[in-house]
């Protein structure tokens, strides 16, 4: 049996990845931190798999701020494969808390990569990076593959840039299989409320069963390339099953703007977002990315992996899954 060592295991990604491992017959450990709340929705159908004969799934709490107990867990546990998805990853936050999101999302992949060194299993260990495709800012090229430069444009980018060069370096110089995955926008219902995506499909479900009125907003150009995160955790476990590692952009090769996914997700429900939106100058970033898409031919003709699932396709069924939680018929299971 396979383990694996999942970091932001209670996030978006974290708990698509966990449910496909599972499925895939791995014993999965995931990293919590303590907090006088507990938040660990996105995971707690998977509790069957935690309190049960086969159990499968543990929890343990630690932090990438505290690189003793990175080591000591690493040590104990000897997973045969690390992911390492938590960060600090809202966009626009990053610029009120830097020097946190450079801490936790920068820094705290260089304590990961040392403690899988430190702790003696980087011989064997395969370790993969959640790179963004936020690295390429103000890009250099349409489309942005996996040789594109970088050029960030918040202190999330950048510290999401740096976690990526120091994931190379620790690949170059202690031979560690270690992987970054460059993955472009990718969404689904599981998605924070804070997010822009989730934002609008919540709002869209809300203002037809009439629970809400407005939906404010910020820049409505912006284009992105938006694919769904259950088919891209797939794509991370396949880069850590290839003879060699290597870095993989993960991305659907279209472009759409907010205002685009906007249509997609009010049309579901027969309205005009126009007569909704407002728009809050306090979302607006203070620099801006206009343009993000991206080039997955090297993950097809590598992998064997391409998106199934599009803007319009992804904006309805996030919209689907929040009428479905707004008017109460959700009562039990995950959302998709």
């Amino acid at each position: 049996m396979k383990r694996a060592l999942i970091t932001g295991i209670t996030g978006q990604d974290g708990s698509y990845l966990a449910e496909f491992l599972l499925a895939k017959g791995y014993e999965v450990h995931g990293i919590v931190r303590r907090s006088s709340s507990v938040n660990r929705t996105r995971i707690d159908h998977l509790h069957g798999y935690e309190h049960s004969d086969d159990k499968r799934l543990f929890l343990h709490y630690g932090d990438l701020a505290d690189s003793v107990a990175l080591v000591k867990l690493l040590y104990a546990i000897k997973p045969d494969e690390v992911y390492n998805l938590a960060a600090q990853s809202h966009v626009r936050v990053s610029f009120d808390v830097p020097e946190f999101t450079c801490d936790i999302t920068g820094v705290g992949a260089a304590r990961i990569l040392e403690a899988i060194i430190e702790s003696g299993i980087g011989k064997h260990v395969k370790f993969y990076q959640a790179s963004s495709s936020e690295m390429f800012g103000k890009v250099q090229a349409v489309p942005q593959t996996e040789t594109t430069p970088f050029y960030p444009r918040s202190p999330y980018a950048c510290a999401k840039a740096m976690a990526h060069w120091l994931t190379v370096n620790y690949r170059e110089s202690y031979n560690l299989f270690a992987c970054s995955g460059i993955l472009f926008n990718h969404e689904s219902p599981r998605r924070g409320e804070n997010f822009v995506t989730r934002k609008i499909t919540l709002a869209a479900a809300r203002i037809k069963l009439g629970q809400q009125k407005d939906l404010y907003l910020g820049n409505l150009d912006s284009r992105r390339d938006w694919g769904f995160a259950k088919e891209y955790v797939e794509g991370m476990w396949m880069m850590l099953q290839q003879d060699k590692a290597d870095d993989y952009v993960l991305a659907t090769n279209e472009t759409h703007t907010i205002r685009d996914f906007l249509d997609a997700a009010f049309g579901y429900v027969d309205l005009d977002w126009r007569d909704y939106v407002k728009f809050d100058e306090r979302y607006l970033r203070p620099a801006e990315v206009d343009l993000l898409i991206g080039d997955y031919s090297k993950a097809k003709a590598t992998l064997g992996w391409e998106p199934k699932t599009r803007m319009k396709a992804l904006a309805e069924l996030m919209v689907q899954a929040d009428l479905d939680a707004a008017s109460g018929k959700q009562t039990e299971g995950p959302r998709p």
